[in-house]
Order: structure tokens, then C-alpha cells, then sequence
């Protein structure tokens, strides 16, 4: 089992990436050997992100997944391949105990970041919980939701901020907030490619400002993010989720390149 110290070297950042969802194994596979060979020629510790199910959807005809099951069990392959770590979302206490029997990270949505049950179950699981930041709060409010897991006697979590609502339809990131919520002394991720989300269109699909990808990336690396998570596809235009935002495949590798430098310059 995993620990934030194995994600955490200092040297670098670490990443989290990979689809908003899983749509098949063939298309995970892909995607994790290619980031796998970017990141270990760049030496940054890589988890392959997925999420097995889309719970929050604005639309009631969105996609939301291929099955649970399936879906577990093809991250599990992925980390069996690859013996690479991998992460996943959860939304309702029982799904706790289930996804922690196939991935090395729980990671809380940001809108559920105040559930001390599903905190809780996830700490319990023993795995590293990752919990990001909801958009209506405060970063100082993220210490009370990780002390929820610290008192579920589980010292493994992250935070990850993934911006602020601004008005209806967009989202702001306050880079203040990132020394702030690792002065708790956790990790501190910051998701890039959420943060750029413009939900609650009139359409009902959520949208985003891709084009600002690097912008935001530079900036977090600068402040100090131990980390970042982005979500990466070969093809966002026909991604069943969250194409909006993600991040094509085959520009990730000129972006980390250029963080690493930014990195090793700053230090």
C-alpha cells in the first residue's frame, strides 16, 4: 500500500493524470504507456488517473460510465501492467471499501469535500485520500476535512485545488491558497485542467478554457504545488466527458518539459 511519501520525492512535482473517465481498456492502456514514457524520461512520479463512474452530470442523458466493474477492473489492469499507481473518484460510502480493492487513491469531488461519512470510509480503507477543494470554500476551510481523515487514524491525504466559483459560469484560482493549505501538512495538487471549467451551460454540457492549460500549470509550479493533476485525451473533441477542458495527449509531454524546467530553476 501506498503512502504520500511514496508520491512525494520533493525533487519534483508529482502527476496525477489520464481521462475524466474510463471508456475502455484499449484507450487506458494507450494513455497510461504514454504518459508513463514522458514522465519517466522527465523523472516525475506518474499516477494514472480514472474515474470508474461520473456521478455529477448536468444532464440526466450524460454519459456517466461502462459499468462499474468494468471500469475497476480495467485500472487495476492498468496498474498491473504498468506497476503504476492509480486513482479514482468516489461519491457514496459504500463505493469506499469497493474501489479501494482495485486503486492506491481515493479522491473526494469537490462538491462532497464536506461528507464526513464518505471521508471517513475512504480513511478507513487505509488508501491515500485525496479531497478537492470545493469551489464555495475557503482554503483555510480544507484543514477541518483533512483532520477528518487524520482522526479516522489515517495520516495519508492531499488536497487538491481545482478553483473557485466566480459568478455562474466560471471559476477562479487564488494561488495564495495553495502555501496556505500545506501549511496543514499535507501535499497540495493542483488540478489544472478543472480549474478551467466554465460549468452550468445553457446546453447542459459543462465547458472550458483549454487554451489557458499552460498558464495555470506554470503558475502553480511556481507558487510550489507538490502536484498536479491533468486530464489528458488523444482526442477531447469526441471525449464522453469533460472534453471541454482536458488536455490533447500528444501536447502533454512540451508542457511537463517546460515545468520541469521552471521547477529546477525555481529550486
Amino acid at each position: 500500500m501506498i503512502t504520500n511519501q511514496d508520491l512525494y520525492p520533493k525533487e519534483n512535482f508529482f502527476l496525477l493524470a489520464g481521462p475524466c473517465v474510463i471508456e475502455g481498456e484499449d484507450m487506458a492502456l494507450r494513455i497510461a504507456e504514454k504518459i508513463i514514457g514522458i514522465t519517466n524520461k522527465l523523472h516525475i512520479p506518474y499516477v494514472f488517473k480514472g474515474s470508474y463512474r461520473k456521478a455529477n452530470r448536468s444532464r440526466i442523458d450524460s454519459f456517466t460510465g461502462i459499468g462499474d466493474e468494468k471500469a475497476l477492473r480495467i485500472l487495476r489492469k492498468v496498474n498491473e501492467t504498468f506497476g503504476i499507481p492509480t486513482v479514482t473518484d468516489i461519491h457514496e460510502t459504500y463505493e469506499a471499501a469497493m474501489a479501494a480493492e482495485y486503486v492506491d487513491i481515493l479522491q473526494i469531488p469537490a462538491f462532497l469535500c464536506r461528507q464526513t461519512d464518505l471521508l471517513v470510509a475512504a480513511a478507513e480503507t487505509g488508501k491515500i485520500v485525496n479531497i478537492k477543494k470545493g469551489q464555495f470554500l475557503s482554503p483555510g476551510a480544507m484543514q477541518f476535512a483533512v483532520q477528518k481523515v487524520a482522526d479516522a487514524g489515517n495520516p495519508n491525504a492531499m488536497i487538491t485545488e481545482r478553483g473557485t466559483t466566480f459568478g455562474y459560469t466560471d471559476l477562479v484560482v487564488d494561488y495564495r491558497g495553495i502555501p496556505q493549505m500545506q501549511s496543514f501538512g499535507y501535499p497540495v495538487i493542483m488540478d489544472v485542467t478543472h480549474s478551467l471549467q466554465q460549468p452550468n451551460q445553457t446546453s447542459g454540457v459543462t465547458g472550458g478554457l483549454p487554451s489557458l492549460i499552460e498558464t495555470i500549470a506554470k503558475a502553480a509550479i511556481v507558487v510550489g504545488a507538490d502536484g498536479l493533476f491533468i486530464e489528458t485525451h488523444p482526442e477531447p473533441e469526441i471525449a464522453k466527458s469533460d472534453g471541454a477542458n482536458m488536455l490533447p495527449l500528444d501536447l502533454l509531454e512540451d508542457l511537463l518539459t517546460k515545468l520541469v524546467r521552471i521547477r529546477e530553476a525555481i529550486q
